[in-house]
């Protein structure tokens, strides 16, 4: 792993996604190396020309975040990194975040595939509004070992389970939903006693990863990659649209809170819209 230093003015940077007004991504670059990571894209803008996932830039920013600022805002913690990558547990720079951050008045989401997030409970604790996003797609721990160098399924879960008992309002990001692959259903049954709320984000495949991808589906589930290439070659969205409906009446059915971010790049119109 490739770690440097580097330094920011701020560590607050204008959201562009459908539900925060700023982001905060302690990191570039994430040792995770998630294979499907649409974040590699950052690779452009930070002048690194390594793999992603084989790089960590560590930012350091000496001018304290603008609480005024933050008033009646939403936060995302992270957005093109895992604020709790392997690295956060030296460095410490998300919880030296969230201590700036325990007497703001905003909302906070933090983002996670780690269940290093446990260790800051001291600090999420003392927040007015907090929610916990645990991602996970899949119950089988191989199908995530051959995804991503993040914490196993059996750690994430457990790490909701302890959120949820002490009160945490926590969220688990079904992200991103592999068609075919990912049961939905299964993921929901096993965890709705202690999710409060449930994000679907589908697979996007574009770039440098998206042939691996379909590789991986080809070799490993050969039996869905007709689907893989009506979606990502044909370019049909048939599936999605049909699997929307499942996921809303899957929900309604068992009164669970949830939110569809499949039509990203719509949610993202309205809210400009909206500003």
């Amino acid at each position: 792993m490739i770690i440097k230093e580097v330094n920011t003015t701020d560590y607050l940077s204008v959201s562009k996604l459908p539900v925060s007004d700023y982001v905060i991504n302690p990191y570039v670059g994430c040792p995770h190396a998630c294979k499907y990571c649409y974040a590699c894209f950052m690779k452009r803008f930070t002048k690194h020309d390594e793999e992603w996932g084989t790089f960590v830039d560590i930012k350091r920013c000496s001018n304290p975040i603008n609480l005024k600022k933050l008033e009646n805002k939403t936060i995302f913690l992270s957005s093109v990194t895992d604020c709790y990558n392997q690295v956060e547990e030296k460095y410490e720079i998300t919880r030296g975040i969230l201590k700036q951050l325990v007497n703001a008045n905003c909302k906070l989401s933090i983002a996670t595939k780690s269940k290093l997030v446990i260790r800051d409970i001291d600090l999420l604790k003392q927040m007015k509004n907090v929610e916990v996003a645990i991602s996970i797609n899949t119950l089988d721990d191989s199908f995530r070992n051959d995804m991503d160098n993040a914490s196993s399924i059996e750690d994430r879960l457990e790490a909701l389970k302890h959120l949820h008992s002490i009160g945490i309002k926590t969220v688990l990001f079904m992200s991103p939903i592999f068609p075919q692959i990912t049961d939905f259903k299964a993921i929901i049954d096993e965890t709705n006693d202690y999710v409060d709320e449930y994000w679907f984000e589908n697979l996007n495949l574009r770039g440098s990863y998206k042939k691996p991808i379909l590789d991986y589906v080809k070799a490993n589930y050969p039996r869905h990659y007709n689907t893989y290439i009506d979606i990502y070659l044909n370019k049909n969205n048939r599936y999605w649209e049909n699997l929307s409906l499942k996921i809303d009446s899957y929900c309604k059915k068992k009164n669970l809170s949830y939110i569809n971010f499949f039509y990203h790049d719509e949610l993202v119109a309205e809210k400009r819209g909206k500003s």
